[in-house]
């Protein structure tokens, strides 16, 4: 028996089925609905047409096999559409689509290792547990980012815009390069300090919980820590014994940080 197609009832006579209505002006009606019943009768004992419904039905089916079948190719050409984006704007400022190419291969688990996202503008961007290691994120403005979890080892980030960022147990050992970066109010509890420069950053407001390593940071030389929050037991004290500064005014702070790049010798 037909999936769809059932096996219809035969119609009554004309004569049986006109009384159904006995207003006169009604029986046109009636008399177009009892030829669709005939038509209907007749063609559900086609077997062509229950020829051509198994087909359909079995069309579906493989097309639902190949819909699978190519969902590795279909996401390999998202992937190859979203490292275009990101490669097309290299070195540009501004998104250039490249938070959402970001974040879509992120989710999808491709590692990020060594994208180069130079002054790009990359605000609110979500990329949690990311692999970035080796990443250029110089200049960039990563205001309010999600990077929680996320490995930064060997990253450049110098000048980098983190305010307000969730760099909650991110990986930023190795040589990450933090110098200049501006980490004002970022959450870095439980973040990975191994080796870290960190060379006149904006710590200010800063939650350092349970930061990990930050005796091993490699230089923290003029890096203003003023009102860090949570920070544990004697890293202030390290931190000022190895140039670090707890400055509330900006002009003073730069002031600073000019003084000490300032060349030997020179009077301005």
């Amino acid at each position: 028996m037909p999936f769809v197609l059932k096996e219809a009832r035969r119609p009554e006579p004309w004569r049986e089925y006109r009384r159904k209505v006995r207003l006169g002006l009604l029986r046109p009606l009636l008399w177009v609905e009892w030829l669709a019943e005939w038509a209907k009768w007749v063609l559900g004992r086609s077997a062509l047409l229950e020829v051509l419904e198994y087909c359909g039905t079995l069309g579906i089916v493989f097309g639902v096999i190949f819909y699978f079948a190519g969902a590795k190719d279909r996401l390999e050409q998202k992937h190859y559409q979203a490292w275009q984006v990101i490669n097309t704007a290299q070195g540009k400022g501004g998104s250039g689509g490249r938070i959402d190419a970001l974040q879509e291969l992120n989710i999808d688990g491709v590692p990020l290792v060594g994208v180069d996202l130079t002054d790009a503008f990359l605000q609110g961007i979500s990329l949690p547990k990311a692999n970035l290691r080796r990443a250029n994120l110089g200049s960039a403005d990563m205001r309010n980012a999600v990077l929680s979890g996320a490995d930064l080892e060997d990253a450049a980030m110098d000048y980098t815009n983190l305010r307000g960022a969730d760099l909650r147990g991110a990986r930023l050992g190795g040589l990450t390069d933090l110098t200049n970066a501006d980490l004002n109010g970022a959450d870095l509890s439980g973040a990975d300090f191994n080796n870290l420069i960190l060379d006149d950053a904006d710590l200010r407001n800063t939650n350092l919980a349970g930061i990990a390593n930050w005796n091993a940071i490699q230089s923290i030389k003029l890096t203003n820590i003023l009102g860090c929050k949570s920070a544990p037991a004697g890293f202030v004290e390290w931190a000022l014994v190895r140039g670090a500064v707890q400055v509330a005014s900006d002009d003073e702070w730069y002031s600073q940080i000019k003084a000490a790049t300032r060349p030997s010798g020179s009077s301005k």
